[in-house]
């Protein structure tokens, strides 16, 4: 007999319905049936949902698999072939390093892996080719690193799932850190940017140094905006850095505090780079050299800034070659990282060098040697520098380098900008005599 609803309910609000003989038996038989069926529909649709994360997953996946610029065999080979020493056997200086270099297609980046490749040396690049300064002039740099056999990774070190491959592809010896969101007045407009790069990249990549077995010795750069407010003169690696006058050099700072606590906690062999107004060919745009160049040759005016009291700022102009031997030298003297499985096993190198030309130059006296390489008169905007987080004059003391890392920069100012010039000219194409370019 079926078992209607009405059986299972009073006829009648507040009255219980007397059961028939027989009625429990059929009501436990319907129940048990009922759960059974409910039981069939639950599996079969958590079969459907299992099936369909499934399919989800592998298709995010995939799609972040296909989307990444890299991966796979193919990308595997191309990172060994590259981070492979090729001194020849038996050579004087050894072996040969294996150096993950950051920032590869910036300015310092791309003449560091440059020299390290022409001396023998392994070598990985990795950039994210950001839009901070035209993309353009940073892809011309990886195709000139690429005719020398050094791969770029098109990628950010915030990425710990690339670093992470990177370590386990390549036992690199060195990371050589450079990357960095640069220049002091654009922290104005975008701080978070300098936080970014800056700080979280930095973690990021110290973080995949630490778990790397073999630990990597790390050589980084940090800048002489960390001297700030300091007023003494010239600046030494044991004046005050706790006065920035800049988020750029707060960021900088903070990175020496972060790299000191990774060689106290995990037995990172550090060593810390203060690098003074680096200039010369395949430089950044955004420097005043650079726009001071770019203005002139197309009839436009300067901005030259000028201290307090009509003073004129001034600035220890560093030629790149001198930087990048003090970077090697730096490569080549760092002690090795003392840490496995991410614990420490004993004390490491943590040192900080300033990387100068100690022999500071007024942004006027720059402008004029332009003037004279480039034969074009310079129209100038004299203003009061503003309270945008420069500082008025910088000057290295360079006794501690010279020391304990044979560093002797041997670039004066006229020579290097006569170098640059004849670089940028090449490079953008400038006819002399028609005042056009061709790639500008």
């Amino acid at each position: 007999m079926r078992v209607l609803e009405e059986d299972l309910y009073p006829s009648t609000p507040g009255k219980v319905k007397v059961e028939r003989p027989g009625a429990m038996s059929r009501h436990v038989h319907r129940c048990f049936a009922s759960t059974g069926t409910m039981f069939l529909w639950a599996l079969f649709l958590v079969a459907m949902t299992a099936t369909y994360l499934s399919v989800h997953s592998f298709v995010d996946t995939s799609s972040r698999y296909f989307a990444a610029s890299w991966g796979g065999l193919h990308w595997e080979r191309q990172i060994r072939a590259s981070a492979s020493p090729r001194r020849p056997p038996g050579s004087a200086e050894g072996a040969g390093l294996s150096v993950l270099v950051t920032g590869a297609a910036g300015f310092v980046g791309t003449h560091c892996a440059l020299a390290l490749r022409r001396r023998g040396d392994g070598v990985v690049g990795i950039d994210n080719f950001n839009s901070y300064y035209d993309p353009s002039l940073k892809k011309a740099r990886r195709a000139l690193l690429g005719s020398h056999g050094v791969f770029v990774v098109e990628g950010d070190i915030n990425d710990g799932r690339l670093l992470a491959k990177l370590f386990d592809v390549v036992p690199f010896t060195h990371v050589l850190h450079l990357a960095a969101q640069a220049g002091v007045r654009y922290a104005m407009e975008n701080p978070a940017s300098y936080v970014h790069s800056n700080v979280a990249g930095l973690v990021s990549l110290l973080e995949a140094c630490k778990d790397a077995d073999p630990q990597p010795a790390v050589v980084w750069a940090s800048s002489s905006s960390v001297y700030g407010l300091n007023d003494r003169v010239p600046f030494s690696e044991a004046h005050r850095t706790d006065q920035p006058a800049s988020l750029y050099a707060a960021t900088k700072k903070a990175g020496e505090e972060i790299t000191h606590t990774y060689n106290h906690i995990y037995g990172l062999s550090v060593t810390g780079l203060r690098f003074f107004t680096v200039y010369g060919p395949w430089g950044r745009p955004d420097m005043a050299y650079f726009s001071f160049t770019r203005n002139i040759l197309q009839g436009k005016p300067i901005t030259v800034y000028r201290g307090r009291d009509h003073v004129d700022l001034a600035r220890d102009f560093t030629y790149i070659d001198d930087i990048v031997r003090g970077c090697l030298e730096s490569l080549d003297t760092a002690g090795r990282s003392t840490g496995t499985g991410g614990k420490k096993r004993g004390p490491a190198p943590y040192r900080i060098f300033n990387l100068g030309n100690t022999s500071p130059v007024t942004v006027p006296t720059l402008v004029s040697i332009l003037e004279r390489y480039l034969r074009v008169k310079a129209k100038k905007n004299v203003v009061e520098m503003p309270g945008n987080g420069d500082v008025p004059y910088t000057h290295a003391n360079i006794s501690l380098a010279r020391e304990e890392l044979g560093y002797k920069p041997t670039t004066s100012l006229e020579m290097g900008l006569k170098k640059f010039v004849r670089w940028y000219l090449s490079y953008y194409g400038y006819t002399r005599g028609t005042h056009t370019f061709r790639n500008s």
